[in-house]
């Protein structure tokens, strides 16, 4: 029996993955322009605050902010019902009673995805640091040395930014442009092909296990 729940829940994992991908995929194709336009304003919005105030007053600000209205529109209803004489109760009766608890099945779930992505990222630092394939490596050395000069440049915080309106931005651009961004895309890659295969054939041991 306890395998069959454990398979059970197993199963489930990739459906809700690939339900999460989904709705990111829509977000980022901006399929619905309201709800993108929502989520990636309040994200830019965010990230520009936190340029010119900590975190802590930004959130302090936003619960400010968020309590405000819900404080006023609580004294206007109940105002408003006061003067109509109605007995229509709290306004956020049907929030209140809503379950916003998590379930054990919900935290196993996500727990057990961000651990299996930790643990191949451990494994991936580990075979890259320890030089199990020297081309790889090196191409790690090289993307750490241009990470360098990238974080002279910016900051964490702009990198963010920078990041959030490239997620938002680069699929939708891509989707209507694709013919020609995979044109020269395939263009740079057979470059770097030649190079890099130039350079493993001069250079002793840098040739891959499979050749």
């Amino acid at each position: 029996m306890e395998n069959g729940m454990e398979n059970n829940s197993v199963d489930k994992h990739p459906c809700a993955a690939k339900q999460w991908r989904e709705h990111v995929v829509d977000l980022l194709y901006w399929r619905d322009v309201k709800t993108t336009g929502v989520v990636f304003g309040a994200a830019l919005l965010l990230l520009l605050s936190l340029t010119v105030c900590s975190i802590v007053s930004v959130s302090s600000y936003i619960g400010l902010a968020l309590l405000s209205v819900t404080i006023c529109f609580r004294i206007y209803k109940g105002i408003l019902q006061a003067i109509q004489k109605s007995d229509e109760g709290h306004p956020f009766k049907l929030y209140l009673d809503q379950e916003v608890a998590l379930s054990e099945d919900m935290v196993h779930k996500y727990s057990d995805m961000a651990l299996a992505k930790l643990n191949k990222s451990i494994g991936d630092l580990r075979r890259l640091f320890l030089v199990e394939d020297l081309v790889d490596s090196i191409k790690f050395a090289v993307f750490m040395w241009i990470l360098t000069y990238v974080g002279a440049l910016f900051n964490g915080l702009t990198l963010i930014i920078l990041g959030l309106i490239a997620a938002f931005s680069c699929p939708i651009v891509y989707e209507k442009h694709q013919t020609q961004i995979d044109h020269y895309v395939g263009l740079v890659n057979n470059q770097v092909k030649d190079i890099v295969g130039k350079i493993q054939a001069k250079v002793p041991g840098m040739k891959r296990k499979a050749e």
